[in-house]
């Protein structure tokens, strides 16, 4: 079996933990002001759609074509074209 990755452990503790701190942080402030809020349609939809667009626009900036001379394929030879 392979070990992690050391650069990729501390980044996924990082991201973990930081989600830890802003969950205690929502629930103090929940228990802080307990009045209940009035939903906002604009609000509501953007809480809905915005992460997962920013997530899209992420993978895609990420995301490159091959070159025109690559091709898309593998390195490897075909068994079948022997």
């Amino acid at each position: 079996m392979p070990s992690p990755d050391l650069g990729k452990v501390r980044s996924l503790a990082l991201v973990w933990g930081l989600c830890l701190v802003l969950s205690a942080a929502l629930a103090a402030a929940g228990r802080r002001w307990s009045a209940p809020l009035i939903p906002q349609p604009l609000t509501v939809w953007s809480l809905l759609l915005l992460p997962p667009l920013l997530t899209g626009l992420v993978l895609l900036r990420g995301w490159r074509l091959p070159t025109a001379g690559e091709g898309g394929q593998s390195e490897a030879p075909n068994q079948e074209q022997q």
